[in-house]
């Protein structure tokens, strides 16, 4: 496991890695993207909502695209930015769950937690698209 560590934006501190997902290895991941997150002053509502939201980005990469992808974790002032990029140019379609079903809900919890939601294409060394999500690293920051 290789840490990547990024030169980003004024004010942010980001930590990345290139990994192969396999579903045995996401508590591993969700794992490393929470203390991530705690190093970066989160408090137990930013980890416990990162380890959610991980689970749910990682999942899907297995599910959907399979092999590699990169999770970021950056501190962009206030907030952590969890980032997972794959190579799939297929967006994501957050629809109202079926309750009945046994799947189909993760991406819709993970809005309805976290205001900062979303996905967008991305420049071709990196994938083909990224989905992220944002929370505030304490409730302080809230304020």
């Amino acid at each position: 496991m290789a840490v990547v560590t990024e030169q980003g934006a004024e004010g942010e501190e980001t930590y990345a890695w290139n990994i192969v997902v396999r579903p045995r290895d996401i508590e591993r991941w969700r794992g490393i993207a929470a203390e991530t997150v705690m190093k970066l002053g989160g408090d137990l509502d930013a980890v416990i909502l990162t380890r959610l939201g991980v689970s749910e980005l990682l999942a899907n990469v297995c599910k959907h695209v399979g092999g590699t992808c990169r999770l970021s974790v950056s501190r962009v002032g206030d907030r952590a930015v969890i980032r997972v990029f794959d190579r799939s140019p297929v967006l994501p379609a957050v629809r109202v769950p079926n309750w009945n079903e046994e799947s189909g809900r993760g991406l819709w919890l993970l809005r309805e937690m976290c205001p900062l939601f979303g996905w967008e294409t991305v420049a071709p060394h990196l994938g083909a698209k990224c989905v992220w999500f944002a929370c505030w690293l304490t409730k302080e920051s809230q304020r």
